[in-house]
């Protein structure tokens, strides 16, 4: 993890999230904690739990937004996975342990591409050899023996060896200068089509203890097919390959596991969709079910994948829920006593809405205006038509359903939806955006409550 002081974690987070300073600074604390953790005696950091948070608040204040950028601020393990995309054991679905599985499997295939990446130098050398061998084949080597006899190398033949080694350079010189990258080679590719064999299992093939897959792919024999490529291509290819023959995989596989148990964080979106008891009759299949197989997770057990045993005691849940049918404490007791930080979101009203349609580095007009700048048109909005917007959005949020900033983006698309499609072929590549333009493109359907409904 990058070691980033609390401030620093709100003020990164500040360059793309509006407002929300509770969360913003909850999160922080949890993430400094990781680090404060590791600087203790080792005797005691096993017996410092991570502190576990809730974000509850309406759709589109920016808690999934927080969880997105915290996996670009910290070089932790992060995985976001839907509650109620989960089921009770013993039914069709998903289980809760798969989301441990899954983040073990974007860890490993994170370790492996780096360590891919610092062997790129070495892989390339070997792929440049293999590629002068296809096009200039190795002389055989003074001193081979044939049926038991020394090969008698003469004059001639020893002149042919030192040409073919000045030919070999030459061909590299060319190959490293870019002459030979449209010249055609054939070369033998990993066909790497897997077994027609698949396994059905309430729990699906991802989730068994033994890799069935991997099993079989090292049963069959090896495959490979004879491709016509560039040499351009045929240099990409075979790097690839090289890279990750070099990679220590058993060195890949045992630091994702420490990394996932000691620094790993889930964020488990939409919680409030298992929260409250059913009252429907049959089994609970996606409810309290959940809640009890989810419990144990959270808590702190063992969890088997195919890298390695997996204790979850010490990885951060962050669960996230707009709570407007439940509510926290209609999670069952044990859950919500995992879950001790409870962060409230706060609406956004039109002044939030003003500063996230400009402020943002990704704030939304900047994307309009750089996607319409790639077809020759430059467009501008005065900052009554940013005000304007602001007011609309609160406006239809307010009369059909609150879905916060989201609601940004569909009157953004609907504002700008002619210029967009008539950019290509426009005559006037400067276009201003102000509130007389806005008011045009969208209070006709704003005070027709029907169609804003179907439109907006």
């Amino acid at each position: 993890m990058k070691d980033l002081k609390p401030k620093e974690i709100v003020t990164e987070l500040d360059k793309y999230i509006i407002g929300q300073k509770d969360a913003k600074k909850s999160v922080a604390i949890a993430l400094r904690n990781r680090w404060r953790r590791r600087q203790v005696a080792p005797d005691l950091q096993d017996e410092i739990a991570p502190k576990n948070i809730i974000l509850i608040g309406p759709t589109g204040v920016g808690k999934t937004e927080i969880a997105r950028r915290l996996a670009n601020l910290t070089d932790s393990p992060f995985y976001k996975v839907e509650a109620s995309k989960f089921t009770e054991v013993g039914y069709v679905g998903r289980d809760v342990e798969s989301m441990i599985r899954d983040l073990m499997e974007v860890t490993v295939n994170t370790l492996k591409a780096r360590q891919q990446e610092a062997v790129q130098e070495k892989a390339a050398r070997i792929a440049e050899e293999r590629v002068l061998d296809i096009l200039l084949p190795p002389t055989p080597k003074s001193g081979a023996k044939e049926d038991n006899k020394p090969i008698q190398i003469s004059d001639h033949t020893a002149q042919m060896q030192t040409t073919g080694s000045g030919t070999r350079e030459k061909l590299r010189t060319m190959l490293r200068s870019g002459k030979l990258d449209t010249r055609q080679v054939d070369l033998d590719v990993a066909d790497k089509s897997s077994p027609m064999v698949e396994i059905f299992s309430n729990t699906g093939i991802e989730e068994m203890g033994i890799n069935v897959k991997d099993m079989l792919g090292n049963l069959l024999p090896k495959t490979t097919k004879r491709r016509k490529v560039s040499v351009k291509e045929a240099l990409k290819i075979l790097t690839q390959e090289e890279a990750a023959h070099l990679v220590d995989m058993e060195r890949v596989k045992t630091d994702a596991v420490s990394m996932v148990e000691q620094s790993g964080i889930i964020f488990i979106d939409e919680i409030d969709k298992i929260a409250g008891k059913e009252k429907s009759q049959g089994p609970e299949v996606s409810k309290e079910g959940v809640q009890r197989d989810l419990l144990p997770i959270v808590e702190g057990s063992s969890v088997p994948t195919k890298y390695g045993i997996v204790k979850t005691d010490h990885i951060l849940f962050i669960a996230s829920g707009a709570f407007h049918v439940s509510k926290p404490s209609d999670l069952i007791p044990e859950l919500q006593g995992r879950f001790p930080i409870r962060v409230e979101l706060t609406s956004l009203g039109q002044n939030e809405f003003v500063r996230i349609l400009t402020e943002p580095k990704n704030a939304l007009m900047l994307q309009y205006i750089a996607l319409l700048r790639t077809e020759g048109v430059d467009i501008s909005f005065t900052q009554d038509a940013v005000e304007k917007i602001a007011a609309i959005a609160v406006e239809v949020n307010a009369a059909t359903e609150n879905i916060g900033a989201r609601r940004l983006h569909t009157l953004m698309e609907k504002l700008l939806e002619e210029i967009l499609f008539a950019a290509p072929d426009v005559d006037d590549p400067e276009i201003k955006i102000d509130a007389s333009f806005v008011e045009a493109q969208l209070m006709d359907i704003v005070e027709n409550q029907d169609l804003s409904r179907y439109i907006l």
